[in-house]
C-alpha cells in the first residue's frame, strides 16, 4: 500500500492559519488561551473534509505481468524462461557476476579511506540481528577471533596416571612446598603485593568434632545502642523454638559484662577433657529472631586460625604455642540470615525459658564415641581405608540377609518378617 501526500491546497490552508500547531501547552500558552479569538479545535472540520488519497497497489510497487509467460496458462506447458536448464543456462550479465561469489571469501573488515591495506586473512563477521548494537558486534568479533587463536594451540600432552607417576608427583609436591622462594610468589589479582611469610594449611583437630554455623543479623543484636560497646555478643545463646508450627530462635545474653568476660576466661583456661563441673553462668532472654534465609552448603568459607610458634598473652609476655606453626581451618556447616521477630503480647508459646544456666559437665559415653569418630577423619591416617572396608562389609551383610522364595524371587527380609 502506498500513500500520497495531501493536496497543496490543504497544506496551504493549514500552514496559513494564524493558530500554530501546539500539542503541549506551556505556561505562556495557557496565559494566551484567554486572549485568543479562536481555538484550534475549530480546525477539526477542515481536517475531516480534507481527503487523504490512498492507492492500493496489488503488485507492491514491483510490476509483475504474468501474461508474458504463456506456459503458466497452458497445460503441460514448457517454461524454459522461468526455469532455465542448468546445462544450458542463459548468459549472465557481467555486472551480476559478483552475486555468484561466496560471501565468506569476500567479507573483510572495514578499512577507512586512506588507511593502509594489509594482506591479513579477513575475518568474517558473525550473523547478528538487525536490532543489535554495534559495540556488541565488535566485541563478539574480538572474542571469536581470540577463541579461534586459542583453539590453534597444540594439544596438551597425555597425563600419566600410573601408580609410579602418582607417587612421583606426590613426592615432588612435598619438595615444591619445602623448597620455594617467597620473593618469587605473585598474588593472582594484586601484582604489588608481596609474600612475607608462609604457613602450612592443616585441619584444626581441636575443634574438628564441633559443628559450626554462621549467623548474620539484619541489625546489631542485643539491647544496647549500636554505638555502645557490648562484649557480651561473642558468647550468646540461640535456642530453637516452635509455636503453632512457626520455627524461630530465642536469643540469650548475660546481664552484666563481667559475667560474659568471666565465662570466656574460664572456658579458655579449662581443659576440654576435664571431668570437673563448673559454676553455672546465667543467660537471660533478650528477644526472638526468625530465619530469613538458610544456606545448607557452604563450600567456599572456612574458619581459619593462624598459629605462630611464639604468641603474646594479654600482658605482652611471649609464650610458646601449644601446637606447631600453621593455618588451621574448619569448615562451616550452614549460613543463616536472621531478623527480629515481631513481638506479640497476646501470643504465649510453651517451653519458653527466661533464664538459661550454662555450666561445664563431663561428656557421656555416646558423646565421647561420636567425638572420637569425628576426630578420626583428621587424626587416623587409615580413616578412608577403614571407611571403605566398613562400606564393603555393609554391602556383604545386606547381600547375605536376602531371602529366596521357592519360586526363585529374591525379597528383602523386612518384607517377610516385618520391622
Amino acid at each position: 500500500m502506498r500513500f500520497l501526500n495531501p493536496s497543496a491546497n490543504a497544506l496551504e490552508a493549514t500552514v496559513c492559519h494564524p493558530l500554530p500547531p501546539s500539542y503541549i501547552l506551556t505556561q505562556h500558552e495557557r496565559e494566551k488561551e484567554q486572549t485568543r479569538p479562536a481555538h484550534s479545535k475549530f480546525l477539526n472540520d477542515l481536517a475531516n473534509d480534507t481527503p487523504l488519497p490512498m492507492i492500493v497497489d496489488a503488485e507492491c510497487g514491483m510490476p509483475l505481468d504474468l501474461g508474458k509467460w504463456g506456459c503458466l496458462w497452458e497445460e503441460d506447458g514448457d517454461d524454459p524462461e522461468l526455469n532455465p536448464n542448468p546445462a544450458n543456462a542463459p548468459k549472465l550479465d557481467p555486472k551480476d557476476h559478483f552475486l555468484l561469489l561466496d560471501p565468506s571469501s569476500i567479507a573483510a573488515p572495514y578499512t577507512p579511506a586512506g588507511g593502509a591495506s594489509g594482506t591479513s586473512t579477513p575475518t568474517p563477521m558473525p550473523h547478528v540481528t538487525w536490532l543489535r548494537k554495534t559495540e556488541y558486534i565488535t566485541r563478539e568479533g574480538v572474542t571469536r577471533s581470540t577463541a579461534i587463536s586459542d583453539s590453534k594451540h597444540t594439544p596438551l600432552a597425555p597425563i600419566d596416571v600410573s601408580r609410579s607417576a602418582q607417587i612421583r608427583d606426590i613426592e615432588s609436591s612435598f619438595a615444591a612446598v619445602e623448597e620455594f622462594d617467597l620473593a618469587e610468589l605473585r598474588h593472582p589479582n594484586k601484582p604489588r603485593v608481596t609474600a612475607v611469610e608462609s604457613y602450612d594449611i592443616l585441619p584444626d583437630a581441636d575443634i574438628w568434632a564441633n559443628a559450626y554455623d554462621l549467623f548474620r543479623f539484619s541489625e546489631r543484636p542485643g539491647d544496647r545502642p549500636p554505638d555502645a560497646e557490648d562484649p557480651r555478643l561473642d558468647c550468646a545463646i540461640l535456642r530453637p523454638m516452635e509455636s503453632d508450627g512457626d520455627h524461630f530462635l530465642a536469643y540469650y545474653l548475660t546481664k552484666e559484662d563481667e559475667a560474659a568476660l568471666q565465662f570466656k576466661e574460664e572456658r579458655a583456661a579449662r581443659d576440654p577433657n576435664s571431668t570437673e563441673e563448673g559454676e553455672p553462668t546465667n543467660f537471660h532472654f533478650i528477644r526472638d529472631y526468625e530465619v530469613v534465609k538458610v544456606e545448607q552448603e557452604v563450600p567456599n568459607e572456612f574458619l581459619l586460625v593462624i598459629s605462630d610458634e611464639d604468641v603474646q598473652d594479654e600482658f605482652g609476655d611471649v609464650q610458646a604455642s601449644s601446637r606447631a606453626k600453621g593455618a588451621y581451618y574448619k569448615n562451616i556447616e550452614r549460613k543463616m540470615l536472621l531478623k527480629k521477630r515481631r513481638v506479640n503480647s497476646y501470643q504465649a508459646y510453651v517451653d519458653k525459658w527466661d533464664v538459661v544456666k550454662v555450666s561445664h559437665v563431663p561428656m557421656s559415653k555416646e558423646e565421647e564415641d561420636e567425638r572420637e569418630e569425628a576426630l578420626a577423619e583428621v587424626m587416623d591416617p587409615m580413616y578412608l581405608l577403614n571407611r571403605a572396608d566398613m562400606d564393603a562389609e555393609g554391602e556383604e551383610v545386606e547381600e547375605e540377609t536376602e531371602v529366596e522364595r521357592p519360586g526363585g524371587d529374591i525379597v528383602d527380609p523386612i518384607d517377610v518378617f516385618g520391622e
